[in-house]
């Protein structure tokens, strides 16, 4: 059974006075319904939750201050899903408010149980909305407008297909409010080509515009996800791009072999510090190497804690690795560079835990 994610953007669901799109989102939901009726498993990621609440709060411009988007979201998260319910439910369909920070993603524990509720409510053929706990989250507020959480969302749930519905066609060689050149790219295979993409700024109704879109599709490309970004306002847009018809940006994805937890490191886990290590060790971790020792690392860079991910950097300055370091980043400054002979002498200084038969492993697990 087939499994779509599907992100609306703020400009989707409120127009310029701020209010909710009603017939579009009735249509939205519609061509959703029909999905899960035909057997698809739906979730629907959406943003215009501050939107929503400047219109009840008659606050024209977007609130600069993170308290004041945040009790602009409180204002408008409840409303917005209530309409979604009301729409949902004239389907037959039962629809669930899932609120996620990175917080959620950043934590393993926390990671898998949302993933196992996401996929309990597809079980039961109910739609997840999907949005930004903005209440009580800073960053997301700041830096993403849900595109990067639907990425996040559809990983997580090896998601057949990631659906960006936006105000524009798709993706233009340059932007075209701007530049009336510009051309619709409809499919795209190298990741080079998606980057070099001119994609102009982000609406005055939301936070991450198509560069947030690149970004979010560049992750699900390269966790095997196939992304359509596409016309939010054309009807019946979701059902042609479900049907494979050619509509607005479709990029390929690239088959992986990484495992769950891999994925979740190299997508979900914050980097918090690097570790620069020497040829040899570079070499170790390239073959498929799973631990990292401290005979190997030439220098530790920020301040993390035993559990934090850490990037690897070889001696070009380029990442070969990522993984969850088991020491704090002052006790691997204590131990970087000595032979296995020679942790005797720190060891009473460390965590006895990650010591264990003579050799400190660093690093557990590795994103490659």
């Amino acid at each position: 059974m087939k499994t779509i994610v599907v992100k609306v953007g703020s400009s989707t669901v409120a127009d310029d006075q701020l209010r909710i799109r009603r017939r579009l989102l009735a249509g939205l939901v519609s061509d959703i319904s029909g999905l899960v009726h035909g057997g698809r498993r739906v979730v629907l990621v959406s943003s215009g939750a501050i939107a929503c609440g400047q219109h009840v709060l008659g606050v024209t411009e977007r609130p600069r201050q993170v308290p004041a988007l945040q009790a602009a979201s409180a204002v408008g998260q409840g409303r917005l899903f209530a309409h979604y319910e009301r729409l949902f439910g004239d389907h037959e369909l039962t629809a669930a408010q899932v609120l996620l920070t990175s917080e959620d993603f950043n934590r393993r524990d926390s990671y898998v149980n949302a993933r196992n509720t996401l996929r309990r409510l597809l079980t039961w053929n109910v739609v997840p909305v999907v949005n930004e706990n903005d209440t009580t989250a800073t960053d997301e507020i700041r830096f993403g407008d849900n595109d990067v959480l639907a990425a996040q969302v559809a990983i997580m749930l090896r998601a057949d297909l990631l659906v960006l519905l936006t105000d524009q066609d798709g993706l233009y060689t340059s932007d075209p409010r701007t530049d009336g050149a510009a051309v619709l790219v409809r499919k795209v295979a190298d990741p080079e080509q998606l980057a070099a993409l001119e994609v102009g700024e982000a609406s005055r109704r939301g936070a991450g515009g198509m560069r947030g879109k690149t970004a979010a599709a560049l992750m699900a490309a390269a966790a095997d996800v196939r992304t359509v970004i596409a016309n939010g306002s054309r009807p019946g847009v979701l059902g042609s791009v479900a049907a494979g018809e050619d509509v607005g940006t479709q990029i390929l994805a690239r088959a992986t072999s990484a495992s769950a937890f891999k994925l979740w490191l190299r997508y979900a886990k914050p980097v918090r510090g690097t570790l620069e290590i020497d040829a040899g060790a570079a070499r170790a971790l390239a073959q498929g190497g799973s631990s990292l020792l401290p005979v190997g690392v030439n220098a530790v860079h920020g301040a993390f804690v035993a559990g934090d991910a850490v990037a690897i950097t070889g001696p070009d300055g380029g990442e070969v690795a990522r993984g969850l370091t088991t020491m704090s980043a002052r006790d691997l400054r204590r131990v970087r560079g000595l032979r296995t002979d020679e942790l005797r002498a720190v060891s009473p200084y460390l965590d006895d835990e990650v010591v264990h038969r003579d050799r400190l492993v660093l690093v557990r697990e590795e994103a490659g």
